[in-house]
């Protein structure tokens, strides 16, 4: 039973819309068929006693003077006239003396003259007791056939009754062209009004079946937004739409934020961990060094030995090297940038820079408070990175700018779109997009950037890749 309940509001809005309005129509169109046959049967029985009227005065000067042919005339004219007018249905006329007898009729044949009121039928019977019973006021008799009775009276005295017989469907032709009236018109109105209810329950049902199915998705991800001027409107729906758009934007900030909190703290945990590890290898290290090192002054070492020694110093070296790459310590002492040192990057890479379009920004114009060589070896790093992104004949731009809180450093190439899986551990230490690095350049950068207190971002689409490295100067806020 709550099937019709259960629909979605697709289908339930205008289906229930639509049959309101139907049931609307039929009541207000039965209602007005009931009061419009009330109104014709009673305009019939108007239009009747008028002309009832009209020839009372004339038939009763007729009967006072027992002028039968003169009486007859008087009622087959109009009777005539009466028969030409649609809808009317006169069907006879009777003309009664004092005495409730037929002085005259339209019909002779079915009212003999002379004959008695009760002998024409039971409604006349019932007419008579009524007749018999009333003051001389116009009756209304409804039995069967419907019977007008008005009074013949001259100067105050009764000479007789004027009858005028209806059929019992007197009003039915009338009221058959009222209701092929209003059926149209009530036909005319739904053909109209259903498809707009239509039209309006889809409208305001399918934004929120939409709306009820993106909400389904909380939990287990975050809900793609509505589209564009679902709903334009500024009502209770619409604001209702506003509110899902601007919860579904905070909920992105809010993971981007958890995204970035927890990546932080990744990239914290793994560079305490490689400093650590750092500080650990340099120790035995530096003593496989020195080893090697008297080894080869002091050791008498054959041809074999001779050989071994220079790789194994040359491997110990590189172990070096990689674990000087992981201690990153901005606490050294530095003076501050000046735009010379920026420029010394430009010629310093300007050879290795040949093979691409390289567009050149540096908008430093004075001091800047920020460790020289760390700025410097961030802004290498990322040149470097760039070079090898765009390959050859592609395009690089560089762009350096001092701004009121510090410096913003800008390094965009066309190469290669950095894949998303790759772009949650970019900054991590053996990874990145050159196949041939350790990967060790962006760590290196993204912990002088957390050292200096600054801020580092990627875009990365088809075209075009962006660096982005925001530092504050000492003592900005």
């Amino acid at each position: 039973m709550s099937i019709p309940f259960d629909l979605s509001l697709r289908h339930k809005l205008p289906l229930w819309g639509g049959l309101l309005i139907l049931l609307t129509a039929l009541a207000i169109t039965g209602g007005n068929l009931a009061l419009t046959r009330e109104s014709l049967k009673k305009n019939m029985l108007v239009r009747s006693e008028i002309l009832g009227r009209s020839l009372a005065r004339a038939l009763s000067a007729a009967i006072s003077l027992d002028d039968v042919w003169r009486a007859y005339e008087i009622l087959d004219a109009p009777m005539s006239a009466e028969t030409l007018r649609p809808g009317f249905h006169l069907e006879s006329m009777v003309v009664l003396d004092a005495l409730n007898r037929v002085f005259i009729s339209t019909q002779p044949q079915r009212y003999p003259l002379q004959r008695g009121l009760a002998t024409l039928g039971p409604e006349f019977r019932l007419l008579q007791a009524r007749l018999e019973q009333n003051d001389g006021r116009v009756l209304a008799l409804e039995s069967g056939r419907v019977l007008l009775a008005i009074p013949l009276v001259v100067e105050g005295v009764p000479l007789g009754t004027l009858v005028l017989v209806h059929p019992a469907d007197y009003y039915q032709s009338s009221f058959d062209r009222a209701v092929r009236r209003t059926a149209w018109t009530t036909l005319l109105v739904l053909l109209v009004l259903l498809p707009l209810t239509w039209f309006w329950g889809r409208r305001m049902a399918q934004p929120l079946s939409l709306l009820t199915e993106r909400m389904g998705e909380l939990g287990r991800r975050l809900p793609a937004p509505l589209p564009e001027r679902i709903y334009p409107h500024d009502d209770e729906l619409g604001r209702l739409f506003q509110v899902y758009g601007q919860m579904l934007r905070e909920l992105a900030d809010k993971e981007a934020l958890e995204r970035q909190v927890v990546k932080s703290d990744r990239l914290a945990a793994l560079g305490r961990l490689t400093a650590s590890m750092a500080h650990e290898i340099n120790n035995p290290l530096g003593g496989l060094l020195t080893a090697v090192d008297t080894l080869k002054r002091h050791g008498q070492l054959d041809s074999l030995q001779a050989k071994l020694v220079p790789l194994l110093e040359r491997g110990l070296t590189q172990i070096q090297e990689v674990v000087a790459a992981l201690l990153v310590e901005a606490r050294a002492r530095s003076r501050a940038l000046t735009r010379q040192d920026v420029d010394d990057v430009h010629i310093l890479l300007a050879r290795e820079a040949r093979a691409v379009n390289w567009e050149w920004l540096n908008e430093v114009q004075d001091t800047v408070e920020l460790p020289a060589t760390l700025v410097r070896q961030v802004l290498i790093n990322l040149l470097l990175n760039a070079l090898q992104a765009a390959g050859k004949d592609g395009h690089m731009r560089a762009r350096i700018t001092q701004t009121a809180l510090g410096l913003e450093l800008e390094v965009g190439n066309d190469g290669r779109v950095i894949p998303p899986a790759l772009m949650e551990h970019l900054f991590e230490p053996f990874t990145g997009l050159n196949e041939e690095g350790h990967g060790l350049g962006l760590w290196i950068t993204y912990q002088i950037v957390q050292q200096l207190h600054g801020h580092i971002e990627v875009d990365s689409v088809a075209g075009w890749t962006r660096f982005r490295v925001d530092l504050p100067a000492a003592g900005s806020p």
